[in-house]
């Protein structure tokens, strides 16, 4: 490597730590590699492709046929009064250029709207499409075109304090869900090495000093066999077991403040009886496209197959070891040596998926690579799978969702959105005034029907105190986006798109409303 190449490695290192340390390299790698399209140039859009151009999306085209007007950069920071009856997309796209030399900010000077009905071929380059405020009628054609060429899809709608994005994306699968504190001892199930290498403690010859720094894993592994030989066999777990374990414990306490068994104390809750496998999982081990993987799958399922077969043979029942210990109180000599036992089971359980990895791909140009392996092992406890809907498939039981409008303020807010297309459609302008009330409810009530759900129920509902209140701010908002409302929801919205593109950490699935007034969020699967 030059030195020049190292300098520059160096820099970007430094400039990127913080978001590193969030997704690693692999993930900045793919924030590179996208190329984002975002349709209108409003404050809540270019907020969304500020919070991407900052940790260093690779390209992004602004796309809007509008001029900027004074109602424009009131709300919009990237338009200034400068910008005054030039294009949106133009004075947007060069202030948000200057947020960050690594990222491409293209601009495209026409009706979003035309390219949709007339040149689909002009979304063809694209990763994702980010489209705000951005009519039913439109994304009920841009949501096929993306499903046929497999692109991600988010729509954001914005107006008032209130504020909602839906994501439509390819089948989503996640290694790196990057949960909290999951640490795997295999207290309640302890492999062979590991009791092995319990059985060479005695705490009763100990003195106090070793006694005080033998590891809470190995102290509670010592009093299950005791307890087990006092109980037929069979592990403390019932609750009141474990309050008798805990007990047990404490008499093995020599001194009030020994650290270690004080942890052993805090982490008998491991021995709870419980699934080694999440039903989250279980299911992706099911689903047909793990059962039938073979050397051509997609990487991600082809590794799933590799450890439900690992699970059913060489595991027992159990995933593979992830090998990772928790810091505990003990002294360097045990804490290496009980890493170690971890460390040798996870080498070897993560050797027998390597294994079945070839086996599946022999004979295929499929290469993954050791250290894809290995990541998905440590990981094979937080796999996840999403199987997006396409917006035009977006639909609920009429049941359900008489419920949800009657106990659920913000997908009422989600409702009226929907709604207020329809207006549009008829009206050409969103509702914006409280004369629009009864227009805006003589479409929800439309709307309900269309949805399955009978007049009656629809004009019960309509009714509610809670649609009333909702329909009523609607219109107080007028057609206005907040600035507030704009950079919030654009944090939202870019934090979601990172999540797709990175394929890191688990994304919304698949309606996000945000309601300002009473500063609740909600997640609808609609």
């Amino acid at each position: 490597m030059s030195a020049t190449t190292r300098t520059i490695i160096d820099l970007k290192t430094q400039k990127y730590d913080r978001q590193l340390r969030l997704w690693a390299a692999t993930g900045q790698e793919a924030l590179e590699h996208a190329n984002i399209c975002l349709i209108n140039a409003n404050s809540t859009g270019c907020e969304i492709i500020k919070n991407l151009v900052l940790p260093g999306v690779g390209n992004v085209t602004i796309v809007d046929g509008g001029k900027a007007t004074k109602d424009d950069i009131r709300s919009n920071f990237f338009l200034d009064p400068e910008s005054i009856g030039e294009s949106k997309a133009k004075s947007a796209s060069e202030l948000i250029q200057e947020l960050n030399e690594d990222a491409n900010v293209a601009f495209v000077e026409k009706d979003p709207y035309d390219l949709i009905d007339n040149q689909t071929d002009f979304f063809d380059p694209f990763t994702m499409i980010i489209a705000v405020n951005v009519p039913d009628i439109h994304l009920m054609k841009l949501s096929p075109l993306c499903v046929e060429s497999g692109k991600s899809l988010i729509a954001v709608k914005s107006k008032g304090l209130v504020g909602m994005f839906t994501i439509q994306a390819p089948e989503h699968t996640v290694i790196e869900t990057h949960p909290e504190n999951v640490v795997d001892l295999r207290l309640s199930c302890p492999f062979q090495q590991l009791s092995d290498y319990v059985s060479t403690f005695d705490l009763d010859s100990l003195d106090q000093t070793d006694h005080s720094h033998i590891p809470f894993v190995v102290i509670i592994l010592i009093y299950v066999e005791a307890w087990k030989k006092a109980h037929e066999g069979q592990a403390p777990q019932t609750y009141q077991q474990r309050q008798e374990f805990i007990k047990a414990l404490r008499a093995g306490m020599r001194t009030p403040d020994e650290e270690n068994f004080e942890e052993a104390i805090a982490n008998a809750w491991r021995l709870s009886p419980s699934n080694p496998i999440s039903s989250e999982v279980r299911q992706i081990f099911e689903d047909p496209s793990c059962q039938s993987a073979h050397g051509n799958s997609p990487l991600f399922w082809i590794l799933t197959r590799a450890v439900r077969d690992f699970v059913e043979n060489e595991g027992g029942g159990q995933l593979p070891l992830s090998g990772k210990l928790p810091d505990m109180k003990s002294d360097t000599c045990n804490y290496i040596n009980l890493q170690n036992v971890y460390r040798k089971k996870a080498l070897f359980d993560l050797d027998a998926i390597k294994k079945r990895v070839a086996g599946l791909t022999e004979g295929s140009n499929v290469h993954i690579p050791e250290e894809t392996v290995e990541l998905f092992c440590k990981n094979a406890s937080n796999i996840r799978v999403i199987q997006y809907k396409a917006m035009t498939e977006n639909h609920v039981q009429p049941d359900k969702l008489v419920n949800l409008f009657k106990n659920e303020e913000n997908f009422c807010y989600y409702f009226i959105y929907k709604a207020a297309d329809r207006f549009q459609l008829e009206h050409g302008r969103l509702p914006a005034s409280q004369a629009d009330f009864e227009n805006l409810k003589h479409q929800a009530q439309s709307l309900m029907e269309s949805m399955g759900i009978t007049s009656e129920d629809a004009e019960e509902i309509l009714a509610t105190d809670i649609l009333n209140k909702v329909m009523t701010n609607y219109v107080r908002f007028g057609d206005l986006e907040t600035a507030n409302m704009a950079a919030l929801l654009g944090g939202l919205a870019a934090q979601e798109a990172i999540k797709l593109i990175t394929h890191q950490y688990i994304p919304v699935n698949n309606t996000c409303v945000f309601n300002g007034i009473t500063s609740t969020s909600s997640v609808y699967q609609l």
